[in-house]
Order: structure tokens, then C-alpha cells, then sequence
């Protein structure tokens, strides 16, 4: 009996716990449908779509906002653009009107410059006709540089055994292409001797130097007497030559010689024999020209290393910088010729210090070509024959190397504004102007770069009043 009783509780007591089991999952499952009613019944409810749709509303709110202020910046960056392009096209009108304007201007410049030109030629036929020599007023040789030379032939004369005429036969190193040749055309002994010895007190080598000085006649036996007394310095060699040294140089075959023979005084003979160094000097290869106005202050050997390029058979100091000495200034482009030829813009170039490549020269056959100008020019109407530049302008138009402005410094005759640095590193300063260093007029602070190469020791100096 107490052995069944036993089961019989396990198996009550197990069913009330299935039983208690059954009952809690009922229960649980009840309670959370019903949660899940009240949930979806809250969901549904008209608050809770009103709040999504305020939320959904906001949002919306917020994206239009944003847009609107991109909106705003790029509406703000449109204005700032199209008020720059407003003003780029106010600036590029402005600029067109000033370059209209400039142009006119340029027209107007180039008719005064026409008749410049043309008063300038009534002027010249005044001075044909006698009532003016203007050049000859303004550049009238001193009375001391008279008195030099006319001290200089009486010299020669009492003693014409000591000085000796240049021998028939040049010594071979005077027409050695491998030596730096130099060609100065000038009738005044006092100045050409400063340039001699500037340029071989320079001089690295200065027995490498030769110096090829051309003057008048007249002039020769002045100039055989100075340098006999005072040879140049330090082994540099100096020939002396004249017109009479050229066979070749007759009116026959150069119409500035029969221009001059014809009584043109405005054709100075001696400025115009420089279109002639080809056939002066058939040896050489280069030579560089000195104006006698010149004090050189270092060494030139560089001038025979100068790249000329192709083509080029000058090279020279441009002048046209700030704008000032263009073509136009110094020919008449009323006339055909020259206006069919040049440009008045062209950049003009100086005298002074010019490196010639001979060989060029020949091939370019510019001396052929300035005999056409000087032909074509015969009454003056080109150019002003009083001046050698215009003839050098077109002669070697397209064919002139620009020179490094470290090598000639120009203004010492008529700026007296020139900087210090500017002198002091120039290989050769200039004194073209009227105020000539070896004249009263010259500039004080200027002078004395001048007359620091000047051999007082020579007497005649002295007994010629040379204010030195």
C-alpha cells in the first residue's frame, strides 16, 4: 500500500507542475498580444500620425533651408563674378580707346616728324645757298687744337730727318688677322692719342693691339710727330694712313668721293670713309671702330669674341630704350624709298664703340648697298648728309647685333645726370655731345676721366693754352 501511494504523489505532483506550466505560457502569451494590441492600437492612433507627419514636416523644413542658403551663396558668388567680368570688359574698353588714341597719336608724331624733316631740308638748301652753316658754327675745331697741329708741322718741318715717313711696306703684324685691330677716323691728334693709350692701358695684352688711325692729309704729318715723340704705351702699334693711302677711294668708284669733289661740305669725307673697311683692311676677318671721343676703361679683347649670329655684320649700342631714337627719327619716311624699306619703329643703334665682321660685310655687299643710298641721296633727300648715323641706319638695317650696354655708356658730352656705377663698369664711356672733354665746356665731374690720359709732358700742350 505505501509503495503505490508513493507513485501515485510523483505523478500528482508532476501534472500540477505541467499543469502550473501550461497555465504561466497562457498567461504570458495573453499579456503580450494584449500589449501588442495596445502598441498597434497606439500607433494607430491620430496623435501618433500627427507626430510623424510633424517629424517628416521638420525634416523637409530643414532640407529646404539648406538649399535655400546654398542658394543664396551661389546666387552671391553669380553677382560677384558678373561684377569682375563688368569691370574686366570696363578695363579692356578703356584700353582700347587708349590704344586707339595711341595710335593716332603715333600718326600724329610720325606728320611732325615729316615736317621736321621737310623744315630741315629748307634749312640745308639755306646753308648750300650761303646763308647758314650751322655745322660748321657748331663744330667749329678749337683754336688750341689749331694751334697743336699747326705746333706739331712746324715740328715736323725743323725736323723732318728725325721723324720718318710710315714705311712703303707695313710690317706684316699691321695686317695680322689673328690680333685685335682698331679703326679711328679723326683729323684731332690730341683726342685719338687718349684713346690710344686708354685702350692699351687696358689692355691685357697690349702688344696685340693695333691701332689703324685714318685722318685728312693736311693732318698726317701732325699725327707722325706726336707718335714718334710718344709712342703708344706698352707695345701697342698705331699705322697712319690718309686718304691717299686708298687708290681705290676715287669719284669713279665712291659717291661720297665725288659728292665731295663736287662741293657737298656737308659730306664729312672722313665720318663717311668707314663704309670703306672691307676694302681698307682686305686681310682682316673683324675690326672694331673707336669714335675719337671715347676713353676706354677696360680690356677689349672680348669685342673679337662677340657672337655676331647669322647675318649680323654690326654690333652696337641700341639706343631705343625708354621709347627715344627709333628710325623715325632720323629718316624721312615721307619719301618711298625710305618707307618702302624700314620701319620707323625700328630700333636705332649708335657710334662709338662698333664691332664690324668684315667677311659678313663683304658677303652682305654693304658697301655696295650704301653706294645705292648715297646715290638715291644726293640732294639730301633721305636723310641729313651732315650726319654719318642715318647712313650706317639704313646700310645696316636687319644686320646689327644689339651689344651688351656694359661695353659703351654713352652721354658724357651733354648729361650731366649719368650714374657713378654706370661709369665705373663700363668698358669704354662716351663723351658724344658738345661738351668735349678737351673744351671749356665740358662737365667738371666728367673731365677728368679724360684728361688722365693725356700726355702733358708733351710741350706743345702747354704753349697752346690747353686748359688740362
Amino acid at each position: 500500500m505505501a509503495g503505490g501511494r508513493a507513485p501515485a504523489r510523483r505523478r500528482a505532483v508532476l501534472a500540477a507542475v505541467i499543469t502550473l506550466i501550461l497555465l504561466a505560457s497562457v498567461s504570458f502569451l495573453l499579456s503580450a498580444t494584449a500589449t501588442s494590441s495596445s502598441s498597434a492600437a497606439a500607433a494607430n492612433s491620430p496623435a501618433s500620425r500627427l507626430a510623424v507627419v510633424q517629424r517628416h514636416a521638420e525634416d523637409h523644413a530643414a532640407v529646404l533651408a539648406a538649399y535655400t542658403a546654398h542658394a543664396r551663396h551661389l546666387s552671391a558668388l553669380s553677382a560677384s563674378q558678373t561684377d569682375a567680368f563688368l569691370s574686366i570688359s570696363s578695363r579692356l574698353s578703356a584700353l582700347a580707346s587708349r590704344l586707339s588714341e595711341a595710335f593716332d597719336t603715333q600718326s600724329k608724331i610720325q606728320k611732325l616728324s615729316d615736317t621736321v624733316f621737310a623744315v630741315g631740308q629748307q634749312l640745308l638748301r639755306a646753308r648750300r645757298a650761303g646763308v647758314l652753316n650751322a655745322r660748321i658754327a657748331a663744330w667749329s675745331t678749337p683754336k688750341s687744337l689749331h694751334c697743336l697741329a699747326m705746333r706739331l708741322l712746324e715740328a715736323r718741318l725743323a725736323n723732318a730727318s728725325s721723324i720718318p715717313d710710315d714705311p712703303p711696306s707695313p710690317p706684316p703684324e699691321l695686317s695680322d688677322p689673328e690680333l685685335y685691330h682698331y679703326a679711328v677716323f679723326s683729323d684731332n691728334v690730341l683726342a685719338v692719342s687718349v684713346v690710344v693709350a686708354s685702350a692699351a692701358r687696358a689692355a691685357a695684352e697690349p702688344s696685340r693691339h693695333v691701332f689703324h688711325v685714318v685722318t685728312a692729309l693736311m693732318y698726317l704729318p701732325a699725327f707722325r710727330v706726336w707718335f714718334a715723340r710718344r709712342p703708344p704705351p706698352l707695345g701697342a702699334r698705331v699705322q697712319l694712313l690718309s686718304v691717299s693711302d686708298f687708290p681705290f677711294l676715287n669719284a669713279s668708284y665712291s659717291p661720297v668721293m665725288r659728292q665731295v669733289e663736287e662741293g657737298n661740305r656737308d659730306v664729312a669725307m672722313l665720318d663717311y670713309l668707314r663704309f670703306y673697311l672691307p676694302e681698307m683692311f682686305p686681310a682682316l676677318r673683324r675690326v672694331v671702330v673707336l669714335e675719337d671721343d671715347v676713353v676706354v676703361q677696360r680690356d677689349l679683347a672680348g669685342l673679337w669674341r662677340v657672337d655676331m649670329g647669322a647675318g649680323a655684320v654690326n654690333a652696337a649700342l641700341h639706343t631705343c630704350f625708354g621709347g627715344f631714337q627709333r628710325y623715325g627719327k632720323y629718316l624721312n619716311f615721307s619719301d618711298p624709298v625710305v618707307q618702302g624699306s624700314f620701319s620707323p619703329r625700328a630700333c636705332a643703334w649708335s657710334y662709338g664703340v662698333n664691332v664690324f665682321d668684315l667677311q659678313a660685310w663683304r658677303r652682305e655687299q654693304c658697301t655696295q648697298q650704301f653706294h645705292r643710298f648715297m646715290e638715291m641721296n644726293e640732294n639730301g633727300t633721305l636723310w641729313d648728309p651732315a650726319s654719318v648715323l642715318p647712313a650706317g641706319l639704313m646700310t645696316f638695317y636687319g644686320k646689327t647685333k644689339p651689344l651688351d650696354r656694359s661695353w659703351h655708356v654713352m652721354g658724357l658730352g651733354y648729361n650731366p645726370h649719368i650714374r657713378p656705377e654706370d661709369i665705373s663698369g663700363a668698358a669704354v664711356i662716351h663723351f658724344n655731345g658738345n661738351m668735349k672733354p678737351w673744351l671749356d665746356v665740358a662737365f667738371n665731374q666728367y673731365k677728368h676721366l679724360w684728361t688722365k690720359y693725356v700726355d702733358t709732358e708733351m710741350e706743345f700742350l702747354t704753349l697752346c693754352n690747353f686748359g688740362l
